[in-house]
């Protein structure tokens, strides 16, 4: 299934850079600014998966760094993502379209059409932003949307 590779390739992404990041420091002392885009000729497997999970993987261990560079009390050193944590999610940006729903239906980057069960109806106008992709202990797979809108 597409939402099990995306899982894995997201995580693989976070920890390649992490440690890749970590090699790098324990060398030359210096930050490294690497992007996923750098790993797909060698994990050509990669390409398969949307491209903006693994770009928003890189922002959260950008965040993650930003945070412990800045407040090293409060945050603790960036960790690994562990295939044994119950916790499998996934975040894509909306673009130009690539994400919408019709009907009982989502349309999600590289998977396709996925059944819909909507909890609630999205606002008139309303513009999606990010959607996050996640699976629970007990299998449920969840999609939850942020959306603009106007306020009235």
């Amino acid at each position: 299934m597409m939402f099990a590779k995306t899982f894995g390739c997201v995580r693989f992404i976070y920890n390649k850079m992490l440690s890749d990041r970590i090699d790098y420091y324990k060398e030359t002392g210096q930050k490294l600014n690497n992007t996923p885009a750098q790993y797909k000729e060698e994990f050509p497997w990669l390409k398969e998966v949307d491209s903006l999970a693994l770009a928003n993987a890189q922002m959260n261990l950008n965040k993650a760094y930003s945070h412990f560079w800045n407040d090293s009390q409060h945050f603790g050193k960036p960790r690994f993502k562990s295939k044994k944590n119950c916790r499998a999610s996934y975040s894509t940006n909306n673009q130009k379209g690539s994400v919408r729903i019709e009907g009982h239906k989502v349309k999600l980057p590289k998977v396709g059409w996925v059944k819909l069960c909507q909890h609630r109806p999205l606002p008139e106008n309303s513009i999606i932003k990010t959607v996050t992709i996640s699976k629970t202990p007990s299998g449920k797979y969840y999609i939850s949307m942020l959306v603009e809108y106007e306020n009235q």
